[in-house]
């Protein structure tokens, strides 16, 4: 439920050394089966032992599902596959948490509407993991949540798929990595890219070598919806007694309830970064995966409230531009620009990798020689010109789809993967090592927008350093 950012024009120190070691030693505590520090009446399974861990279920065995968070993401993508594919992959929805009275209640007809399932309500995780009904949850909550969510499932002994942004705080982004290495648990990061057909093949052509090396990509999500992570009608209704703002605000300092932060939390920070947390993510985790490079060596960032001037303290503007490379070698590498608006909708969302030799078109899924090294400019240095012969990516790797669920394709396949990797007991195809270096870019982002430094990354101590 939300993401995490500075207002404009403040500063403020992208890493807390306090909170890190705090939640360094949270994720030990957790990991043995001890309360989280500063986490008053959260309860603990029974640890389980390596066998159970290792244990491939059958097709016969029920996986009793529990949501963590009944909101928009899980309504609109998860519930239509569960409605689709829960019986065939035998993992049957059967309780749900929700702090606000409102929002169990729905998610609990809507769930039994969608499903047939019956669905235990619970006011809170901790009667949720008390009542030992589950084997894996789904993290639906606020994006600054999810991590403190992760690390409560880990301790439960619960598979997890968990809502990205995994992190954008360090301290929270180590926490939940520790905590799910410690557990081993089955973790899949909502980052759907890395189960679409398309990515896919997008991938394993980057491997083959016949692009070439990636000199630079482009990357945009632009928007014109005032009304885009706006809840007017639902922030008139809410009301404080209706649910527990003590739990809302977990591991964040202590304010005075305010509906717009609850429901809008991706207008406001600490909360949320907005953009970052929400879109950025996303795109920046194709680099990764695709290079096999686990974050940035460098990032910068600039922009601000343009137009929408509704109270809210994260952007609506954002360009960051990020060097990516070998650590040891900065004489190799590429950059990646990125540059997102809720103010003008003009080139939408867009992936665009370039080589010497030409472009792939991650919006068309084709391969061009478009910018490649042509044959005037080559002889003038006497080279051999370097053009990508045309091609659509469909064509040159071929990867099989999934079966249509009515939900978008990717998050249909990212789902089913965790629903078999639980049963293999295999890694995901976003697995916590992807969120976690996610995080990481999200992180130095956080630090360039609130600093308006330049951020690198020390890989030793684990932590953002401003220039």
């Amino acid at each position: 439920m939300s993401d995490q950012q500075h207002p404009a024009g403040t500063t403020a120190q992208p890493e807390q050394e306090l909170p890190r070691r705090d939640f360094l030693r949270a994720a030990a505590l957790g990991a043995a089966g001890l309360a989280v520090a500063g986490i008053p009446g959260v309860s603990r399974a029974a640890s389980m032992s390596a066998a159970s861990y290792a244990r491939i279920l059958g097709a016969n065995d029920r996986v009793r599902v529990g949501v963590v968070g009944f909101s928009d993401r899980f309504r609109g993508a998860h519930l239509p596959v569960y409605a689709k594919l829960g019986k065939e992959t035998n993992f049957e929805i059967v309780a749900l948490s929700d702090i606000w009275s409102v929002r169990r209640d729905e998610g609990v007809a809507k769930i039994q509407e969608a499903t047939g399932s019956k669905v235990r309500p619970f006011r809170n995780n901790e009667e949720l993991y008390a009542s030992k009904t589950t084997d894996a949850v789904v993290i639906s909550t606020a994006d600054f949540q999810h991590a403190y969510h992760g690390v409560e499932a880990m301790q439960a002994g619960q598979d997890a798929y968990i809502e990205k942004p995994l992190a954008h705080t360090m301290a929270d982004a180590i926490a939940i990595r520790d905590a799910v290495k410690k557990s081993g648990r089955i973790v899949q990061i909502g980052t759907q890219r890395r189960s679409a057909a398309n990515y896919k093949q997008a991938n394993e052509y980057l491997r083959s070598g016949k692009f070439g090396d990636i000199v630079m990509a482009e990357m945009t999500w632009n928007v014109n919806q005032p009304g885009r992570w706006r809840r007017p009608a639902l922030v008139a209704q809410i009301r404080e007694q209706d649910t527990d703002w003590k739990r809302y605000l977990i591991n964040q300092p202590w304010e005075a309830w305010d509906p717009r932060k609850y429901l809008e939390f991706r207008l406001f920070w600490p909360y949320s970064s907005g953009i970052p947390d929400q879109w950025l993510v996303h795109q920046i985790d194709t680099v990764h995966w695709f290079t096999d490079l686990p974050h940035p060596r460098s990032v910068v960032a600039n922009g601000g409230v343009y137009l929408w001037k509704d109270g809210r303290r994260n952007w609506d503007t954002i360009t960051i531009v990020f060097d990516y490379g070998p650590l040891d070698d900065p004489t190799k590498g590429f950059q990646v620009s990125y540059s997102s608006r809720m103010t003008n909708s003009a080139g939408e969302t867009k992936e665009y990798y370039y080589s010497n030799g030409g472009m792939l078109n991650l919006d068309t899924n084709e391969i061009t020689p478009t910018g490649g090294l042509g044959a005037k400019a080559a002889a003038e240095m006497q080279m051999a010109a370097n053009l990508l012969p045309a091609s659509k990516l469909s064509e040159v790797v071929k990867t099989e789809t999934g079966a249509n669920t009515g939900a978008d394709p990717s998050t249909t396949a990212h789902i089913r993967n965790w629903m078999e990797s639980v049963r293999a007991r295999r890694k995901p195809n976003a697995d916590i090592e992807a969120g976690y270096n996610h995080s990481v870019a999200l992180c130095m982002t956080i630090a360039a927008v609130q600093t308006g430094k330049k951020v690198t990354f020390d890989d030793v101590q684990q932590r953002v350093v401003t220039a």
